[in-house]
């Protein structure tokens, strides 16, 4: 049995800490300033209160930071502040420069895994996946935690610290764009009446845009004659008084395809490339 200390049973948090809990391991959590939801959940996850972070801390081999991201380095700090020694996973939706700097903060004393989750909080019949990077003896430890649970464990490729984030933001910038830019465009389609030919012409589309970049090229090809169309989008967008501004970025970062046209038999590898600014 390992003792682990979760950094703070949110919705996410007391999911992961119910898997750990499950597979017969010891899982700490700290009441002291936390909501009467979160004390719902820790209970209802299996987990243990103290009194303190510091007796948590001096209990734990493993601490799990699963918190919103804004406070993130605010969580890591304060377990700095205690001199914690063991392993502790940033599992938090946060860049690779943030990461970077958490794991300078709590360095040298404890061994820092960068970590990230994907998926819906595990339990029942949901499975999330969790990504980690850095000192594969502490992945390993990690990994027995969660051993035949819900929350699958994952080797980030690099194993670098800041990879996982990485992988977390380069994810997350299309998930959460995608569905926030279906916001807008079922509010267009509403605006006009045509909300339920929208959803039926969606409903037919293939729905591997993330999964097959090889079609990217060819997305670079066209970029030159898409700038005009979404041009009127946001002209479309500006009459109904909805907001502009993803269509306007879109046509920056086309323009960034610019040199590309037509070429639809252009290397993936050099229409990424050209979205980094690098030429040829």
């Amino acid at each position: 049995m390992t003792t682990v200390t979760v950094l703070h049973p949110g919705a996410m948090g007391s999911a992961v800490a119910a898997q750990a809990a499950a597979a017969g391991h010891e899982v700490l959590w700290v009441p002291e300033g936390r909501s009467e939801i979160t004390r719902a959940r820790a209970l209802q996850a299996g987990g243990v209160a103290v009194n303190s972070l510091t007796e948590a801390l001096e209990r734990s081999a493993v601490v799990l930071a699963v918190c919103p991201p804004q406070a993130a380095e605010d969580v890591a700090e304060s377990v700095a502040a205690q001199g914690f020694a063991g392993v502790y996973v940033d599992a938090n939706a946060i860049n690779p420069q943030r990461m970077h700097r958490i794991a300078e903060e709590i360095a040298p004393g404890a061994v820092v895994l960068d970590g990230a989750i994907f998926g819906p909080p595990p339990g029942a019949q949901r499975v999330a996946r969790l990504y980690l990077a850095g000192d594969e003896s502490a992945i390993a430890l990690v990994e027995t935690l969660f051993k035949d649970t819900a929350l699958h464990t994952r080797q980030a490729a690099s194993g670098g610290i800041g990879s996982a984030s990485a992988l977390k933001m380069a994810f997350a910038s299309y998930q959460k764009a995608a569905r926030t830019l279906a916001g807008v465009a079922h509010a267009l389609a509403d605006a006009h009446g045509v909300g339920d030919e929208l959803t039926a012409e969606a409903q037919v589309m293939a729905s591997n845009i993330l999964s097959d970049p090889g079609y990217l090229p060819s997305v670079a090809a066209r970029a030159w004659r898409w700038v005009p169309e979404m041009e009127d989008i946001a002209d479309t967008l500006r009459s109904v008084g909805l907001p502009t501004d993803m269509a306007e970025a879109a046509i920056s970062v086309m323009s960034r395809w610019e040199d590309d046209k037509d070429q639809y038999d252009l290397p993936v590898v050099d229409a990424l490339a050209h979205l980094r600014g690098q030429g040829d």
